[in-house]
């Protein structure tokens, strides 16, 4: 080995051990690897920080921001709603939303789909009341293994269809992938679903916002708009689609007169008013899905002219502040604040006014709905305490529509090749800013930034590990290896040392030197290179083993609040798996 190749394999073997080993973060093991590779000449300084720029990391950040535009209009909500019960066992929902990933990443970039799906996953553990690194790791690698069947789901599939043009004359058609595609996503899928998920450490504990948390029930009011589907139906079958997210429908407000008793049986009319009991999130929710409205249409026309959209702010009302003993109606809040009070937690005290003018009692807890760039002035203007900013967001539901065809219109040119998949990403986020979808605000709160050093300091890395010719040296000992040895193991050793590769290398970069490579073997034993490529084709995809292997594994480290270690506790069995069912497939499909 060359003196580069020895500093770079020592570094890479340095960085992983110092990841398992799990003590210090991973974006600082990665960056200190960065510069220490500088320092010692194996990088050149001007390609130093090249990966902060390169497509997999910008898709990453758009992709956090994309997710949050989907949640934030709605998309996320309606899709929760109409696919996923948050009540089904773990297994069933790993299954079900699995196989909604797979089938969605077959016919769209695998990043996109996860992207879609990831923010639908998240919603349902917090309903549900379990860690959402409990069932993300199974829907990042359904995605992955539902990418395999068609031409377009993953990158790799794109790259080896180019370099068999090139190198053999014609490239593989859209659903050349399927059959041995198909036959290991299923086989995955049933592994992930039965089994697989059983093996991620710290899945059984509670999310943040389960059942017996500390978060305050607020008891709060929601109207009956004009051109609202329940009118005329009776109260009781909203209170059932109430009961379904965790909201208590305590009463109805008609005409200014407060109904109880006989109210679950009489027809709804426009400008009734709900009185409810709910958690801020799951009050949002209700309101959204129900396309309620948060007040009458006058205090509402206040609110809509808010130029950096709506926040839910919480706090509590002290001795001194300005609205204790009075009300939200005699004090003006509405038209000298523009803000609406949503609820009232007041434990153990039962509230019987309208919310407005209810007289607010010192230690009350607040819930306003106030413009996101005046909610400090007004915080300041009632002498109130803020909570701690639990991230509280209003759901745009009137831009639900307009959101979801965004995002796919740029997923399905992008998808065809029409448009580069990180300006598609690009022209979404940008839309959804002018759009209001995601205020400008709250746009780099999600990306995951320690994902994106990580990734940024990575490229560098195993860019420079290529330029010094260790890949090739792989290469060269992998041929060697199977000279004069039986087909079916040289498929095996490449689909092993592939895989090994993509842990390593991203899966783009594995394709494009496990490709050359199987094609090499063949030519060498005689054999048709297409069994190789499809060998490829699934072992460079299938990077189950780490985080840095695939962008949707990348993705879900932050929001499942993995280890760098905990992902080969999964992936490794499932790898095998997938040799075991994909070795046979090939040979089938495509004999020798």
């Amino acid at each position: 080995m060359t003196p580069d190749q020895t500093i770079l394999f020592a570094l890479f073997g340095g960085v992983f051990a110092m990841l398992l080993w799990g003590r210090v973060r991973y974006d600082i093991v990665a960056f200190s690897a960065l510069l220490l590779g500088v320092i010692l000449g194996v990088i050149p300084k001007e390609d130093a920080f090249s990966g902060f720029g390169h497509p997999a990391t910008l898709v990453v950040a758009l992709v956090l921001i994309v997710s949050a535009g989907l949640v934030r209009s709605g998309a996320v909500m309606l899709i929760t709603k109409t696919l996923i019960d948050s009540r089904r066992r773990i297994g069933t929902h790993i299954a079900i939303m699995g196989g909604v990933g797979a089938v969605l990443s077959a016919f769209m970039n695998n990043v996109a789909a996860l992207a879609l799906l990831m923010p639908v996953d998240i919603a349902t553990a917090r309903k549900a009341g379990r860690l959402p690194g409990a069932t993300l790791m199974p829907l990042s690698f359904a995605t992955i293994l539902g990418g395999m069947i068609t031409l377009i789901g993953t990158p790799p599939n794109i790259i080896i269809a180019g370099i068999r043009r090139d190198q053999l004359g014609e490239s593989y058609a859209m659903f050349d992938f399927a059959p041995v595609g198909a036959t290991v996503a299923l086989v995955g899928l049933v592994f992930v679903a039965l089994i697989g998920w059983r093996l991620i450490p710290r899945v059984g504990g509670k999310s943040e916002g389960g059942e017996g948390d500390d978060v305050a029930y607020y008891v709060a009011e929601l109207t009956v708009p004009d051109n609202s589907a329940r009118i005329g139906a009776p109260l009781r079958e909203l209170t059932g689609a109430a009961d379904d997210v965790g909201v208590q429908v305590v009463g109805l407000v008609r005409d200014g007169r407060r109904l109880f008793g006989s109210a679950r049986d009489v027809p709804l009319k426009a400008g009734d008013s709900l009185i409810l009991e709910a958690r801020p999130e799951d009050l949002d929710e209700f309101r959204a899905s129900e396309a309620l409205t948060f007040a009458d249409n006058r205090r509402m026309s206040l609110l809509d002219a808010a130029e950096q959209g709506l926040s839910l702010v919480e706090v509590v009302v002290p001795e001194s502040s300005r609205i204790r003993g009075k009300t939200a109606q005699s004090i003006g809040l509405a038209w000298r604040q523009r803000t609406v009070l949503m609820g009232i937690s007041r434990r153990g005290k039962r509230i019987t006014e309208r919310l407005r003018r209810e007289p607010i009692r010192a230690g009350d807890l607040l819930l306003l709905l106030v413009p996101t760039e005046q909610a400090e002035d007004v915080v300041r203007w009632l002498g109130a305490l803020p909570l701690a900013d639990r991230g509280l967001a209003v759901t745009e539901n009137r831009k639900i529509w307009p959101a979801i065809g965004i995002f796919l219109g740029a997923v399905t040119v992008a998808s065809f090749g029409l448009v580069d998949l990180t300006v598609a990403l690009g022209v979404v986020v940008v839309v959804y800013a002018l759009g209001k979808i995601v205020p400008l605000h709250e746009f780099y709160d999600h990306v995951e930034w320690p994902v994106v050093v990580l990734l940024g300091s990575m490229i560098p890395l195993g860019a420079a590990l290529e330029e010094a010719g260790g890949t090739q040296l792989i290469a060269n000992a992998l041929t060697g290896l199977v000279d004069g040895r039986a087909a079916w193991l040289a498929l095996l050793v490449l689909m092993v040392v592939t895989m090994v590769l993509s842990a390593v290398l991203n899966n783009t970069a594995t394709a494009i030197v496990a490709a050359p490579v199987g094609i090499e073997m063949a030519e060498m034993m005689g054999v048709s290179p297409d069994p190789f490529l499809m060998a490829v084709a699934v072992a460079a995809s299938c990077a189950f083993l780490t985080p840095i292997g695939h962008k949707n594994n990348t993705l879900i480290l932050g929001p499942g609040a993995y280890r760098f270690g905990d992902y080969w506790q999964m992936g490794l069995p499932l790898t095998v798996v997938v040799i075991a069912a994909g070795l046979p497939a090939v040979l089938f499909f495509w004999p020798l």
